[in-house]
């Protein structure tokens, strides 16, 4: 009662609720994120696509990158920004699929995939 009287509606906002500390914050997420969505490099990274191992032995070396970084976390940051891991080992958006038509290859997203997800 008494943070809702000294913080007002901001009280009703979900804190960190236990736990070790987040370590990683939104632009460590989106730094992530951005070396996820390069296309990686054969001779470079040793890879045509990224796994996880391939992606945090990216992040590691890179200058600006993260030298800690974990597979749970890269894991974590791709599931929350909606990427799958596909059977065919290629990472896919979540309610994106390419169906074959007579017409050819048509690309088709579910508007409630991420309702769904939850």
């Amino acid at each position: 009662m008494s943070r809702f009287n000294t913080d007002g509606l901001a009280a009703l906002d979900p804190r960190h609720a236990g736990g070790p500390p987040v370590v990683y914050d939104a632009a460590t997420r989106e730094r992530i994120l951005r070396e996820f969505r390069r296309t990686p490099d054969r001779e470079q990274d040793g890879t045509a696509t990224w796994s996880l191992t391939t992606l945090q032995r990216a992040l590691r070396r890179a200058p600006d990158g993260l030298p800690a970084v974990s597979t749970w976390t890269i894991l974590q940051t791709l599931w929350d920004a909606g990427y799958t891991w596909q059977k065919n080992r290629t990472w896919c958006h979540t309610g994106t699929v390419v169906r074959r038509r007579k017409t050819g290859a048509v690309t088709v997203t579910d508007p409630d995939a991420t309702p769904k997800k939850r």
